[in-house]
């Protein structure tokens, strides 16, 4: 049949042939493709939108252990299952990976992707360039991305879709027109550029971002790539009211609006809990939850939480290799290989491997990991994720310089104080993972996701233990040392039922669940003993002296099992189109079992702790949100913290925090997000390092934290890219605090490593599909080392800079370049005499190829 439009570049003659072929044909015919019937398809044209509902997916629900055996079994049972082809229909999101530049490779690319049907002329594309296309998006919303400032729309036919130009209106036609209220396409991913639409943690349901009472910041995909985040510690960098602390060169340790934490750690909404140095090679995106957070996850969740979300296997072909060089000796490797086994099986692999030196003597690195995942849908109903890790880091325990007369010792950044040969940490981390979703035809639907996971880890310092006593050849420190090792088994499986109901003209979004998690740990350590002098000159600070370690009284072998059982309700209500409400509340059995292996001591704890959220958001227009919000989260003494604490009931109590916080959030533009907060942390029974005796912890009666925080992400402009904020958080001490070595802080002290001030903006420019380049500034005023407030830290204001290349459709190259004014700053402390120099200027070049 003649049609006027051709669905490839090929050109016959003058006769354009739209072109059709089966799914076995599709591998040679990248144009064209099956169009899946069975979603909504949304139109529009000439002003006019028409919407057809032609399928709905029904919702469902089942117990875990019952949809567990479903799943299994409807796996097992070939030809049984509802094939899902991974076609790209018009309403279901699915990731894309399509590079910018010429707009006919675009589309090719997108067909390959999606096997949905595309016809255009080659004479309307030929010299247009696109953006490209990365994230999930819909079909419509895909094309719509894509032909973005191109003076063409796609438009869904029967058997396909159409690329044609937008239609002209007719100069000389005196006809008036109604008025025509224009809007973006609507994006239906959760992440989109530098922007996320939507956060599932939050509320474990579908809600938009900006409907979810509560600070929350995302930080994608594409931000991790274009500032080659490899930590946690990288991530947080640009989170308005979030920064790192130390973790004594051990683990990583977040401090959320005053609140230090090493455990709110979580990996799709599932608790990571050990203490470790956490990659991003397998991730996603980080959802950076802030203000406390015990309604969704439980026992934690106290200042707020970090989740991983990580990669999952889908139908789009994947395959991405990366590769870094850069400064001291930098080198990593990355895979990312996704491809589709058949119509319901679909498999994915990341894998990564480094090796790096450090601008800090002695000090280097060895990781690696590996994860693949199996994605199953045995019918169109049910959803299966399987995957497991392993993953390896090997580095030196780095503790810093110390302080002299107030303020950081004046000594090279290098300069590693104690033995690096002699403060080794490993950590060896095994994990199995499972996600099961099935949807039943009575508007219910179950999810479960479980997690087992095992660490093994291993750590010695041999570190300063004292101020200076001078920055010259008399000077000299005090060494410390001690080490400690820790295996732990977690199991946590969570199971939702989610169910939507309309009553009396009031929407009801229910959320319910149990969640069920168990951790056997055992924790040895070891105090390091000197047999000759252990302090050394401020000028040679390497101890080269024997050190042994054996137990001191009261250092830890303890033996520990934890059970909790939660369960939790959850109502998101749509009272008026203008207002909503999420309500909330939360029950959790904390049961802790501890046995003090030296003395034979056993401690038994048993908390029921109640966790309620109310929200309230108030639309005056569908952009715009303005909510407030109250929660409660609770942190139970586990294992760890009993070993460093003096018994008794006070000890015991668990931690509480409550958050008040009032906000809004305001979608500038589909892509363009704007949001503000203002909040009061109060927190109680703080669990508080000793400043004086770092073996120690202390207890305080009370801890405040004020704030207000401004962050904007998005697209300025469809070549400016934008994320970042700015925070003033005041945290103090709200009653006396005397510690275990008989010291006094008094009330009104400020907590430590907290700045009053932080700004931070990454911008990225791409002047054309195949140059850009990014820059960023990071500034923090002047914080305190500890509790005491008598190391004073200065504030620093750092510049980052990155240059993007695409050289063709395979292969981009980045060149990072950290702190280029090379600035001396300190990026982070642990205690007064343990205080971490930032880097010098950082050089990282990075190639990617896409195949």
């Amino acid at each position: 049949m003649k049609n006027k439009y051709k669905s490839s570049a090929n050109i016959v003659a003058s006769r354009l042939i739209a072109c059709s072929v089966n799914a076995n044909e599709l591998k040679n015919t990248p144009l064209c493709a099956i169009r899946s019937e069975n979603h909504d398809v949304v139109r529009k044209h000439n002003g006019r939108k028409e919407k057809s509902n032609l399928y709905r997916s029904s919702l469902a629900a089942a117990i875990q252990g019952a949809l567990l055996f479903l799943g299994t079994a409807a796996i097992a049972l070939p030809h049984a299952a509802f094939a899902e082809s991974g076609v790209g229909d018009s309403a279901h999101a699915q990731p894309y990976n399509i590079s910018a530049g010429p707009l006919e490779d675009a589309l090719n690319n997108f067909v390959r992707q999606t096997r949905v049907k595309l016809s255009f002329a080659a004479a309307d594309v030929k010299d247009i360039t696109t953006q490209g296309l990365n994230g999930n998006f819909s079909v419509q919303g895909g094309l719509n991305h894509l032909l973005t400032g191109s003076g063409l729309e796609a438009v869904p036919q029967a058997n396909g879709y159409i690329v044609r130009k937008l239609p002209a209106i007719v100069a000389d036609q005196p006809t008036a027109l109604p008025p025509i209220k224009v809007s973006a396409s609507t994006i239906t991913s959760p992440t989109d550029g530098y922007m996320a639409t939507k956060s599932f943690s939050a509320t474990r349901t579908d809600t938009p971002l900006r409907d979810v009472p509560q600070s929350i910041t995302v930080v994608t995909q594409e931000m991790i790539k274009d500032q080659t985040m490899l930590s946690i510690g990288d991530v947080v960098r640009y989170v308005p009211g979030v920064n790192t602390s130390q973790g004594e060169g051990n683990r990583d340790t977040v401090i959320f609006r005053g609140n230090s934490s090493t455990g709110d750690f979580y990996v799709d909404g599932l608790r990571d809990d050990v203490q470790y140095f956490r990659d991003l090679y397998n991730v996603d995106r980080v959802e950076v939850l802030k203000g406390s957070n015990g309604m969704i996850f439980g026992r934690g969740g106290a200042g707020g939480v970090i989740n991983r979300v990580i990669k999952e296997a889908g139908w789009t072909p994947i395959r991405e290799i990366s590769a870094q060089y850069g400064s001291f000796s930098h080198k990593r490797i990355a895979v990312d290989i996704g491809q589709p086994i058949n119509d319901v099986a679909a498999f994915r692999l990341n894998a990564m491997y480094e090796h790096s030196n450090s601008y800090r003597n002695g000090v280097d690195l060895e990781r690696g990991g590996v994860n693949p995942t199996f994605t199953f849908k045995p019918t169109a109903q049910t959803k299966v994720v399987l995957s497991g890790e392993y993953f390896f880091d090997r580095r030196t325990a780095d503790r810093g310089i110390p302080s002299f007369m107030g303020r950081p010792a004046n000594t090279d950044r290098s300069t590693f104080f104690g033995n690096a040969e002699n403060s080794p940490t490993n950590v060896d981390a095994w994990s199995l993972n499972s996600l099961i979703e099935h949807r039943f035809d009575n508007n219910l639907k179950v999810r479960n996701r479980t997690r087992y996971a095992s660490y093994d880890k291993f750590y010695q310092n041999v570190f300063a233990g004292s101020a200076a006593s001078a920055e010259d050849a008399t000077g000299t420190v005090a060494i410390s040392a001690y080490n400690n090792a820790t295996q732990r088994q977690n199991l946590f499986t969570q199971t939702d039922f989610l169910y939507n109901l309309e009553t009396w003209g009031v929407k009801h979004e229910f959320m319910t669940g149990v969640e069920y998690g168990r951790q056997v740990s055992d924790n040895f350590r070891n105090s390091g003993f000197f047999s000759t002098p252990n302090r050394v000159s401020f000028l040679n600070p390497t101890f080269l002296g024997p050190v042994s370690f054996s137990q001191s009284p009261t250092d830890a072998n303890n033996h520990g099992v934890v059970e909790v059982v939660g369960i939790y309700l959850q109502d998101q209500i749509t009272l008026l189109p203008q207002l909503k409400a999420v309500l909330g509340i939360r029950y959790d059995n904390f049961d802790a079992n501890f046995v003090n292996n030296r003395n034979g001591q056993r401690i038994h704890t048993n908390d029921g702790l109640v966790s309620p959220r109310v929200g309230l958001i108030y639309k005056p227009i569908e952009e715009v949100s303005i909510y407030g919000n109250y929660s409660l989260a609770y942190v139970p003494r586990a294992g760890d913290q009993l070993s460093s604490l003096t018994l008794s009931n006070a000890a015991l109590k668990p931690e509480s925090f409550m958050n008040l916080e009032l906000g809004a959030k305001w979608d500038i533009r589909p892509d363009l997000s704007l949001t503000t907060a203002l909040y009061q942390l109060d927190r109680s029974n703080v669990i508080t390092q000793d400043p004086n005796d770092l073996s120690r912890t202390s207890l305080v009666d009370g801890q405040r934290a004020r704030g207000a925080e401004i962050g904007l992400m998005g697209r300025i402009t469809p070549q400016w890219s934008v994320m970042g904020g700015y925070a003033y958080t005041d945290a103090e001490i709200s009653k006396a605090l005397v510690t275990t070595s008989g010291s006094t802080t008094p009330a009104g002290s400020v907590v430590a490593q907290v700045p009053k001030h932080t700004v931070s903006v990454w911008n990225r420019y791409d002047f054309t599909p195949f140059i850009g380049l990014g820059l960023g500034v990071i500034h923090r005023s002047s914080m305190y080392a500890a509790v005491d407030n008598t190391v004073l830290l200065p504030g620093f204001t750092r510049l980052d800079t990155a240059v993007f290349v695409r050289l063709n459709k395979t292969l981009r190259v980045q060149a990072n370049i950290e702190n280029i004014a090379n600035v001396n700053y300190v990026a982070s402390a642990n205690s007064n005499n343990n205080i971490t120099p930032g880097a010098p200027r950082i050089f990282r070049l990075t190639v990617v190829a896409n195949f």
